[in-house]
């Protein structure tokens, strides 16, 4: 069925003779309201890339065809049943162009268009073409709602709004060329830069035919069909590869989508969703980074020009859905990994996955969410790692697989975008050549343990499942930096970890027991410390993961301590109980009360829940804040105050000094103050001693220094507390927070 080549203004003065004369364009009242110009984010997209195929098409010398458009001609007047909204554009294109170009100053055949669905949108398309802005005008749009004939009621009028969204939009897309160039392309008579073929009625056949050929009216072409068809055309360079993507994309691909089950039966979201994610990996693959670009324009770039690259991706792409045809694919994921550790004591065999973003199918959730939060990189990670493994299988693969979850997780700073052509990389190096040689784009103090532990395991082999189960607690995720590996003691440690770490009730002990076994803290930077915390989990994986063995040696050896006497003990919070107490003896013995002693004597000064310290210089002493965020914009307190507050306290049943106080922001060289509640004295922990604050009331004042008198509390107002010298420092000799007390005690026996 023969239709008649042709342009818009060309509709006008046919150069063939068999084509209908035309003299009038009008929408019939069966149709719709112009929609090319609605604003929601689909049409939005539509309408962007409509542009930009007809900004080429008159400025980069690409000549497009707009396919058939279907319509009646009575009379000269052509009444599109298809094509109204590809007519509208151009009619409002051709009134940009002529108006920039200067053309409007004479009535011309083109401009004979009209809408029959609404009188307002008719008159508005006759007063439109008498409309010549400025040639230099920035917002068009806004122009022709300020002029005169313009009338208030057309703004409920949706063609009209519509109407104005796309001059907008041309205009942003136009306001560059040159229009007098793009004029003449746009009305040329002979290969016209944008052209469709006109199909009268009359030549169409019978009713069921135009029914077949119109697509079944009222049901445009989804997105995906649209890509589809592009995608098609894009690679047609590939010859019988484009006719077998032809074939398996509405055959066996098609089938294996159609068996996800859900909430929803809308295959081509599910398409869409695992295609972006083939097209990223192959970009990835090839150094490129998608930015901000659609697919579909990625994707007709990466498999659209013929070339290696294209080949490899076009091959990737097939592979990619072949080799879940006529898989029970959630099952193949259950084989592989478990989602919590009950699933995984069913089957040891199987890795475990840490994280809620998604179950075990990694395909279902790649299909359902992939370019949200919900599908991580960490996720199109392992996915992209069993794709390579089903291609080319390796007997190796599940270590390998281990390997990759263990960078993952603690690749966290890593795991962004510009960095992902080099985890792609690594992934493939892992993967399919079992290598972690030259890793780029993942953690490299993970990579480096990754390796130890290899060797570890190739000389211990029967460990591997001693280790594995170390890897798998959610405290880990797979780094095992804090712990030796040594052959001797590992399994005993490990058991003695996972049975501390199961009772969150003895954490606080545990931290004490840690400092008995040493200074174990991290540094965060240049004033704050990462200890573990009484209370959550998390600064504990903060504290023992994400560095190198180097970096965490200090740590390493206090829980090395730890974990020997819990394993070699009756019960594991007796065991840490004992290291505490026989650490505070033998500093007693020797006089020597430094911070550590103070933390692991009074366990209020451990109860800071996010297990940070800030101190001056990143040097714990005797000026600490305990923080219960990560910063000290949040809630924090002085733990030399709360040990003094609850000893003092509980001794001389004080409440009102039970509980230290609060404080929120400031610097951790302000000085903090302790009140009392009755006369206003207060008091702070300084350096070397205890600093007090007279009362403000008079009646409280002779109290206050005969208590000062009695204690030995000097003209600067400081109990002083004797120190020595230890390693290049002053430690106090004698314990400050029981001399603390006493005076607190008496202030309170005063009445202060």
């Amino acid at each position: 069925m023969p239709g008649f080549l042709t342009s818009y203004a060309g509709l006008f003065s046919p150069t063939d003779t068999n084509a209908p004369g035309v003299t009038s364009i009008e929408i019939p009242l069966i149709q719709r309201d112009y929609a090319q110009g609605r604003t929601d984010a689909r049409t939005s997209d539509i309408r962007e890339r409509f542009l930009d195929v007809l900004h080429e098409a008159l400025t980069e010398g690409r000549d497009v065809g707009l396919d058939f458009i279907y319509g009646d001609v009575e009379d000269g007047t052509l009444r599109p049943l298809d094509g109204q909204q590809r007519l509208t554009t151009l009619f409002l294109l051709h009134w940009y162009l002529g108006y920039r170009a200067a053309q409007l100053s004479e009535r011309q055949a083109w401009m004979s268009f009209s809408y029959a669905t609404r009188p307002t949108a008719r008159l508005f398309c006759e007063q439109l073409v008498t409309a010549q802005p400025p040639p230099d005008e920035s917002a068009p749009a806004a122009w022709i709602v300020d002029q005169p004939w313009y009338l208030y009621v057309w703004r409920n009028d949706p063609t009209i709004q519509a109407m104005l969204v796309m001059i907008d939009a041309i205009h942003s897309r136009f306001a560059d060329c040159d229009p007098r160039s793009a004029w003449q392309r746009l009305i040329a008579s002979d290969a016209p830069a944008i052209s469709f073929q006109l199909l009268p009625i009359d030549d169409m056949g019978s009713g069921e035919d135009l029914y077949i050929k119109m697509n079944s009216r009222g049901k445009p072409l989804t997105p995906f069909e649209n890509f589809k068809a592009r995608f098609e055309r894009a690679i047609a360079w590939a010859g019988d590869k484009a006719t077998e993507f032809d074939h398996r994309i509405d055959g066996s691909w098609s089938d294996i989508l159609w068996r996800l089950h859900g909430y929803d039966d809308i295959v081509d979201d599910k398409f869409m969703r695992y295609f972006e994610f083939i097209t990223d990996i192959c970009q990835w693959r090839a150094g490129q980074l998608p930015g901000g670009v659609r697919l579909e324009t990625r994707a007709l770039q990466l498999f659209g020009t013929a070339g290696r690259q294209a080949e490899e991706s076009l091959e990737f792409l097939f592979d990619a859905f072949d080799t879940w045809a006529g898989a029970d694919i959630g099952d193949e994921f259950g084989q592989l990994f478990a989602t919590n550790r009950a699933d995984l004591a069913r089957n040891p065999d199987r890795l475990l996955l840490f994280g809620t973003e998604t179950g075990a199918d990694l395909f279902d959730a790649c299909c359902r969410h992939y370019g949200t939060q919900r599908f991580t990189y960490g996720r199109t990670l392992l996915l992209f790692a069993v794709l390579l493994d089903r291609v080319s299988p390796s007997e190796d693969f599940p270590r390998r697989l281990r390997v990759l979850r263990n960078l993952i997780e603690a690749s966290e700073s890593e795991l962004r975008p510009h960095r992902l052509p080099a985890l792609v990389a690594d992934v493939q190096r892992i993967v399919a050549d079992g290598s972690l040689d030259e890793i780029n784009g993942f953690n490299r103090a993970q990579a480096d343990d990754e390796q130890a532990k290899w060797a570890f395991l190739r000389a211990h082999p029967d460990l591997a499942t001693v280790l594995f189960r170390l890897e798998d607690h959610p405290l880990l995720r797979g780094s095992l930096q804090a712990f030796d590996l040594d052959a001797a003691t590992f399994a005993h440690r490990a058991a003695a970890f996972e049975s501390l770490m199961a009772a969150p009730d003895g954490w606080r002990d545990l931290t004490g027991a840690l400092l008995a076994g040493g200074n174990y803290a991290r540094r965060r930077n240049d004033r704050d410390l990462q200890f573990g915390s009484p209370s959550n989990g998390e600064p504990w994986r903060n504290l023992l993961t994400g560095t190198s063995r180097a970096n965490l040696r200090r740590t390493a050896d206090a829980l090395g301590k730890v974990l020997d006497a819990v394993a070699a003990g009756t019960a594991p919070r007796a065991s840490l109980r004992q290291m505490q107490d026989a650490f505070v003896h033998s500093r007693e013995a020797t006089g020597e009360f430094d911070w550590r002693y103070y933390l692991v004597r009074y366990d209020t000064m451990r109860q800071g829940a996010s297990g940070i310290y800030a101190s001056v210089g990143g040097n714990m002493g005797y000026l600490v804040c305990m923080l219960d965020k990560t910063q000290m914009n949040g809630r924090y307190r002085d733990p030399y105050l709360a040990a003094l507050a609850r000893q003092a306290g509980a001794d001389a049943g004080l409440p009102e000094v039970a509980v230290a106080p609060v404080f929120t922001g400031g610097h951790v060289e302000y000085h903090r103050w302790m009140e009392l509640p009755r006369s206003g004295a207060a008091v702070r922990c300084a350096p070397d001693g205890w600093v007090l604050r007279r009362p403000e009331r008079e009646e409280f004042l002779e109290r206050f220094d005969n208590v000062c008198a009695e204690f030995g509390v000097d003209e600067q107002l400081k109990l002083a507390v004797p120190q020595q010298v230890r390693d290049g420092g002053y430690v106090d000799a004698s314990d400050r927070v029981q001399a603390g007390a006493r005076l607190l005690r008496a202030l309170a026996a005063a009445g202060l």
